[in-house]
Parts: structure tokens; C-alpha cells; sequence
């Protein structure tokens, strides 16, 4: 039997706070399917700190490292990761973070940056989440539900980071429902696309998002919508609710 494939668009835009100050994105991403398993998609996103004077660079690293791990897995191996591989990769992310900073007589915290990514065969998903941005599903139903939701600190405008020195606050679930779509987002988007007091997802935000690129005929990455994407993300729409840097990676298994 042929497995259904994933399609999916990804767009990161600077924020106006950080484009005010003169600052770069501090944001990253990175989505694939692995060659060996064309089938199952790995996407994750990460935010540098604002405060940290390398989050930017934290957040590259951060994903790079993530994702050099899952193409090394997937290279000897048709299966899902389990949990204890899972750690190692977040754990292999705040030794380099680690590394880096002591290369510049900084500290960890300089490259502080959070984690959320998704691995989905469709049948099976696996998230691991440190701080805030969120990922969400939709069920065949049509029910767009809460993969991960945001973790907050104790007071505002605070969270936590994969450099963080303890491993208590790096979350990671398994998820057997079968979904049809996926997204996965920084902070910068999540008032936009959450319903906070519901604690659930804007299901018409995700249903419109998420249309195009299930309607696409392409395979894999969809790079016109990508760049229609990366257009709302700075579009005054967007611009005047959140003034964060914002990603966003939509995907859908067709």
C-alpha cells in the first residue's frame, strides 16, 4: 500500500521590534522528509531570546543540531525515535549551544533559544517542546487540537530555553490519533492562532492556512506558497497584532 506523503509551506518574518532596533531575525526553522522514510516529516522551530545578545544564532543552532540528528536516525532506521533518543537530541543542542558560548566567553544563557518540533508519520507523531510556540493538528474529523501548547514562566513575558541547565522543562509526547495536517509556530504568532482561555486552536485560522497548501499539487516543500506565506507574516494584517518575529510551517498529508 502507498503511504500518503507530506506537502507543507514555511516562511519566517522579522518583527518590528527587533526591525526598530535594528536587530536580525532571531528566529529559525527547518522542515524535511527524510529520503529513507519520504513518508514522515520532521519540522521544528526556534526562537532566540530577545534578551540574549546570540539568541538568533542560539535558534540556528539549535535547529541545525536537531536536525542533523533525525537525518543521522533516519539514516539507519524506518522507525519513529522513542523518547530516550529524543532527550539525547535536545540534550546534543545544549552542549552546542554550550560549546559556543564558551568559544566566546559567553555563557549558555547568551544563546538561549526554545524547541518546537514535530516528527509524523501521520499514524504516529512525536513532539518535544521547551517554552513557548505551539503545535497543533487537525484529525480527520476536521478538529484542529492542541499538540503542544505554550509554556510560560512564572511571570510575563517569560519561558523557558534548551539551555537551560535543567532537562525538567523539555516535554516530549507521543501522539497515536492519526492527523491530515499540521502547523508549528514561534511565540510571535501565538495570540493570532490560540484561543488561550479555551486553551484549544483557532480552527478557522489553521482550516483557511492550511487549504492552499493541501490543495497544492506539489510534493514536499511548496515554495510558491512558501513565499505567499512569508507575505502575510509581514503584511499589516499580522503586523498590527503582533510586533514579534513570527514563523510558521503549515503541512498536509495527502
Amino acid at each position: 500500500m502507498t503511504q500518503r506523503r507530506w506537502t507543507w509551506a514555511a516562511a519566517r518574518c522579522l518583527g518590528a521590534w527587533h526591525a526598530d532596533a535594528g536587530e536580525r531575525l532571531q528566529d529559525a526553522s527547518v522542515c524535511f522528509a527524510p529520503p529513507s522514510s519520504p513518508h514522515v516529516l520532521v519540522a521544528a522551530v526556534s526562537d532566540g531570546a530577545g534578551a540574549a545578545s546570540h539568541g538568533g544564532q542560539g535558534a540556528w543552532l539549535t535547529c541545525r543540531t536537531i536536525s542533523l540528528a533525525a537525518r543521522r536516525h533516519f539514516a539507519s532506521s524506518v522507525r519513529l525515535p522513542d523518547e530516550t533518543a529524543l532527550a539525547a537530541w535536545v540534550g546534543a543542542a545544549r552542549d552546542r549551544l554550550s560549546a559556543a558560548a564558551a568559544g566566546r566567553q559567553l555563557t549558555a544563557r547568551d544563546f538561549a533559544a526554545t524547541l518546537v518540533l514535530v516528527i509524523s508519520s501521520g499514524r504516529e507523531t512525536l513532539t518535544v517542546h521547551v517554552g513557548d510556540g505551539a503545535a497543533v493538528a487537525r484529525e480527520p474529523s476536521g478538529t484542529w487540537n492542541a499538540l503542544s501548547w505554550p509554556e510560560h514562566g512564572e511571570y510575563a513575558a517569560m519561558t523557558y530555553f534548551v539551555s537551560d541547565e535543567t532537562p525538567a522543562h523539555v516535554r516530549i509526547g507521543r501522539h497515536t490519533e492519526e492527523i491530515s495536517a499540521l502547523a508549528l509556530f514561534s511565540d510571535g504568532l501565538e495570540r493570532l492562532a490560540l484561543n488561550f482561555g479555551a486553551q484549544q486552536p483557532h480552527g478557522p485560522f489553521f482550516a483557511g492556512m492550511v487549504a492552499p497548501v493541501e490543495a497544492s499539487p506539489v510534493t514536499g516543500r511548496e515554495r510558491e506558497l512558501s513565499q505567499r506565506l512569508a507575505s502575510f507574516l509581514g503584511s499589516a494584517q499580522v503586523n498590527n497584532r503582533t510586533q514579534d518575529d513570527k514563523t510558521l510551517i503549515l503541512a498536509a498529508r495527502r
